[in-house]
């Protein structure tokens, strides 16, 4: 069956109806960024790939090109009879690699000559970026965004799960940065994707919105640990309705405490982390917090970094960035209980 070719903006479009997305890239490629739900058939790993580089400068091209074509054909066929043997004749595959050439056309040729209906990415992955890139300039101005604002400790991100749970729409920045967006916010033996990567889980969420329906976000800056928040969709938040969320400050802490809760056990793990605020915070006091922390004195650490570093920036964060529409937003109040949170939650809903 022939090839059906289709260019990436109109790949974008159609993702859902494909059977399968196919990646053709090796591990090392794949893991950088993908396809939103693609899965990984290399035409060549990551040591195979470096192998044929090596053959390609130092032998010949042709001679490259002679063991590629061994190397390939001997993964294509691992691939089907792994992965094809059980599938029905109507499944329908998107296929793709780097630029759309070699490695996934010889596994969509491969494909179609089985007989399944093969569609292969025009461009490959670096169209599709192309396309993720144009699409994050204009896709956030669709969506109406309420912004849940709330200093350090507030439940900001405990009050999205809430929402999320009784079914409203709900961008989770932190949660698709791996990240909890402070100098704390690495969560120890994490990793954070790619700004790619990063990119890609934002247009899958956000395509899967309702426009006729607000969308709820929570007030982060342009950066959310290393990786960068598409400006087009900061402009939005930043002239969006805030909604302040409150929570007594002892509860705050307490929060605190069972969130970054591998801190508290790991105190090593939690000095180190403090050591990134020397500079701003000076080494007297950063030492004395540590030696807090040693001592199992966690809530107080916890307490003097609200007071003296977090809520600060957080202010004048909001200041800079909201501007008065921080202040004059909804106030909604909760007590640290899952009770109280379930309430403002239905409240908030319901006022849409």
């Amino acid at each position: 069956m022939p090839l059906i070719v289709v260019e990436a903006a109109e790949a974008l479009r159609r993702l859902d109806e494909f059977s399968a997305v196919v990646d053709a890239r090796s591990e090392g490629e794949f893991a950088l960024d993908r396809l939103p739900g693609a899965v990984n058939w290399p035409s060549l790993n990551d040591a195979e790939r470096a192998q044929i580089g090596t053959e390609y400068k130092q032998v010949s091209p042709f001679a490259a090109r002679k063991r590629g074509a061994t190397l390939v054909a001997r993964n294509v066929a691992m691939h089907i009879e792994r992965h094809v043997l059980d599938l029905p004749r109507e499944w329908s595959p998107l296929v793709y690699c780097w630029r759309g050439g070699q490695r996934s056309g010889a596994l969509a040729t491969v494909l179609g000559q089985i007989g399944f209906r093969v569609h292969l990415l025009e461009g490959g992955y670096q169209q599709y970026r192309r396309a993720i890139v144009a699409a994050l300039e204009t896709l956030p101005t669709r969506f109406a965004f309420r912004v849940v604002c709330g200093p350090t400790g507030s439940g900001k991100s405990r009050l999205l799960g809430a929402l999320a749970a009784r079914g409203e729409q709900v961008l989770d920045l932190e949660a698709l940065a791996a990240h909890r967006g402070s100098v704390l916010g690495l969560v120890p033996g994490s990793t954070q994707p790619s700004q790619k990567a990063f990119d890609s889980r934002v247009w899958d969420r956000l395509r899967r919105f309702d426009p006729a329906r607000p969308v709820w976000v929570e007030s982060e800056s342009k950066k959310v640990g290393d990786v960068r928040v598409p400006e087009a969709l900061i402009e939005r938040m930043r002239s969006a309705t805030c909604v302040w969320l409150e929570l007594p400050v002892e509860r705050r802490v307490a929060l605190l405490l069972d969130e970054y809760d591998f801190f508290v056990t790991d105190s090593a793990a939690f000095c180190a982390r403090l050591d990134a605020l020397r500079a701003m915070r000076g080494k007297a006091t950063v030492e004395r917090w540590q030696e807090l922390a040693r001592a199992g004195d966690n809530a107080t650490v916890v307490r003097e970094l609200l007071d003296t570093h977090y809520d600060p920036i957080y202010r004048e964060s909001l200041r800079r960035n909201f501007g008065a529409s921080a202040g004059a937003g909804e106030r909604v109040e909760w007590d640290g209980t899952e009770a109280s949170l379930g309430a403002a939650a239905a409240k908030l809903g319901e006022s849409g």
